[in-house]
């Protein structure tokens, strides 16, 4: 069997370290030419009852395996709870968000499929702080992300 991906490991100190739209940070351990085009691996902290505002990936799923912490993820209509060890799963198409519910930074190692979306992530990194919710927009439409709501609360229900 032959594949134009060439096998490959990443060290822990490998990845590019970029700031979210958020107050965290998001570590990209494989992208779309590592990949060639299969998945991108990323790993983002997210700081105590922090987290994105619903949004949707048009072209991506997107497994969340939590690191460490204590998150809830709200998928659609389902309201999801992960802790260090476990995951969700968010599918395409689905309006989702999620949100570290505990008292210290958790950390998420996230992998989508097909790779591309780190392309986001690399532009928000430059945006202005603090971010401004149209530009924001506009770049998630280009990458085929589609914001559409508030980030979850503390007083949402779990």
């Amino acid at each position: 069997m032959s594949t134009s991906i060439k096998p490959f490991a990443a060290r822990a100190d490998d990845g590019v370290r970029l700031a979210t739209p958020t107050k965290g940070s998001i570590v990209i351990m494989a992208d779309t030419l590592q990949t060639n085009g299969s998945l991108t691996v990323m790993e983002l902290e997210v700081h105590p009852y922090d987290g994105p505002a619903a949004h949707t990936h048009l072209r991506e799923d997107e497994v969340w395996y939590v690191l460490d912490g204590d998150f809830r993820f709200k998928a659609g209509d389902e309201m999801l709870r992960a802790t260090t060890g476990g995951m969700a799963f968010g599918p395409r198409g689905v309006p989702h968000a999620f949100q570290n519910v505990g008292e210290t930074v958790g950390r998420l190692l996230i992998i989508t499929t097909p790779s591309g979306v780190e392309r986001f992530f690399e532009q928000t990194d430059k945006m202005s702080r603090p971010v401004d919710p149209e530009e924001l927009a506009a770049i998630g439409h280009a990458n085929w992300i589609e914001f559409g709501g508030p980030p979850l609360s503390v007083s949402d229900p779990l």
